[in-house]
């Protein structure tokens, strides 16, 4: 009898380690507001200009990655980010 209860009980204490079965759900990260996503691009655009004054180099938006592959979330409108990092870029350039 001791035998089949100690039998019984190995599996459920196995089972009991091996934790939970079903994945974690990925996480969900909110989206920005448009808002936000215009700001980060302006900020971006003056970020490069910048940049660009400080090596020299002539002002050329379309040159830069964050321009061409903007960081925006899935779904969010690129034209967004990429007007107004052109925005900040030029804004800068005009005012040296």
């Amino acid at each position: 009898m001791k035998k089949l209860l100690v039998l019984a009980a190995l599996p459920m204490f196995l089972f009991s380690m091996a934790g939970c079965s079903h994945p974690a759900p990925p996480p969900y990260y909110a989206p920005p507001p448009p808002g936000a996503i215009a700001n980060q691009g302006y900020r971006d655009g003056v970020d490069a200009a910048r940049r660009d004054l400080a090596r020299g180099f002539p002002p050329h938006v379309d040159s830069h990655p964050r321009f061409r592959n903007p960081p925006t979330p899935p779904g969010q409108p690129i034209q967004i980010y990429r007007q107004n990092f052109r925005r900040g870029y030029q804004a800068t350039y005009a005012g040296r």
